[in-house]
């Protein structure tokens, strides 16, 4: 549709100043709300049919019946509405809904800004600030509510039959509990697997109540009943349980500590200007062609460091079953499971998103920020780098597993 220069002078007539075309009574407001009137009188007439200022039919007994102010929330502030009535009241037009109060995907700014992190009250103070909309808290947690059934659709969607690599982390989070009212340190775990195609993807999140093997194999349970039946790697952080959890549901997967995890958590140890020298030893281990020669190198470097370090080495021997699944990869499969950019990355999104916030109210106030993030995660990109080779190792070195 092109619209003809005489028309556009006829409408700019008297517009000089910005605010005579944005602002609050400029004329692009006024030209919105007209179109929005005259769209709901189309949809009248379609209703009762027949045009505003005919005769209706004489069978007919619904007929027009004048308006009724409505006003609505929008990026330009309160739109204030005559909404067209017929007389049976049975009219509900689809531009408008009964009962909508908000226009120009208020829902979805209000929960762009929640997805950042912003309080209710911020949200409040942004919305007045830049729109001039003065919005309730309750309307802010009912948008924001609306979240918690998208979550329990996400949570119980099916899964693919197989992944080659899921890697399973941990953050902690501030929670009131709901019993004792007490702030807690509560765990949130995801999953987030890698398909056969290198596709990464977040498979759910969980908030731990009591962590263990029964907490653990609920987990695994739960995987299992929305569609995976095999793990080829599953990646974990050294926590007690979780490998017996993961094997009692998937008993063919290797399950293979966190490189990454076992080494910041020997660096904790360090004095700051013994870190590059622990770390560069460390990686003699884990960058090992074989089991047997990382095993020697673990000698090598508690001979080294015992005695200004006693507990690097133990950490390391005690993690030592879920450390040698990693010897048999290959290096393009190894790459994958030691960087675990990923899932790093996937954690910058969920602690910017939360750092914000001193502590959460509720189990579903924390649920909900951290979809969003987890959300705002996946519209990135979704593909592990060099996959090609790494999928051709999977392929050999698991076959019909990974082939059927």
């Amino acid at each position: 549709m092109t619209i003809s220069k005489e028309l556009l002078d006829e409408l700019l007539k008297g517009c000089e100043r910005p605010e005579d075309l944005l602002g609050e009574a400029g004329l692009m407001k006024e030209l919105r709300i007209k179109l929005m009137e005259r769209m709901l009188g189309a949809e009248l007439t379609a209703h009762l049919g027949y045009d505003e200022g005919k005769d209706a039919p004489p069978s007919q007994t619904n007929r027009r019946n004048g308006t009724s102010s409505k006003h609505l929330k929008g990026q330009d502030g309160e739109v204030p509405i005559s909404v067209p009535r017929d007389r049976d009241g049975s009219f509900e037009p689809e531009l408008i809904k009964k009962g909508q109060t908000r226009i120009d995907g208020m829902d979805d700014k209000i929960i762009g800004l929640y997805a950042a992190g912003l309080t209710v009250r911020d949200i409040r103070a942004h919305l007045e600030d830049v729109y001039g909309l003065q919005v309730s808290p309750d309307l802010i947690s009912r948008v924001t509510d609306a979240v918690l059934d998208e979550v329990r659709e996400w949570q119980s969607r099916a899964l693919e039959r197989m992944y080659p690599i899921v890697i399973f982390d941990a953050l902690r989070v501030k929670i009131r509990d709901a019993d004792s009212r007490m702030v807690k340190n509560k765990a949130v775990y995801v999953a987030l697997g890698v398909s056969k195609d290198g596709v990464r993807e977040v498979l759910g999140l969980w908030i731990a109540d009591n962590e263990g093997a029964k907490f653990w194999l609920s987990v695994m349970n739960e995987l299992k009943n929305r569609g995976v039946q095999d793990v080829l790697i599953a990646v974990v952080d050294g926590l007690k349980g979780f490998p017996d959890a993961i094997t009692a549901a998937f008993p063919e997967a290797a399950v293979q500590t966190c490189i990454v995890h076992l080494v910041r958590h020997s660096l904790n140890f360090c004095a700051w200007k013994d870190r590059k020298a622990v770390a560069t030893d460390l990686r003699l281990i884990y960058g090992a062609p074989t089991a047997d020669q990382a095993a020697a190198e673990l000698d090598a470097f508690e001979k080294k460091w015992a005695g200004k370090y006693a507990s690097i080495a133990p950490a390391w021997r005690r993690a030592w079953q879920e450390v040698i699944p990693f010897f048999a990869f290959d290096p393009a499969i190894r790459k994958i499971i030691y960087t675990t950019n990923a899932i790093e990355s996937l954690n910058r999104v969920i602690r910017k998103s939360i750092k914000t916030r001193g502590s959460f109210p509720t189990e579903e106030a924390a649920t909900k920020l951290i979809y969003l993030a987890i959300r705002n995660f996946e519209k990135g990109g979704r593909n592990v780098r060099e996959w090609f080779a790494a999928r051709n190792q999977f392929a050999i070195m698991f076959d019909e597993r990974f082939n059927a």
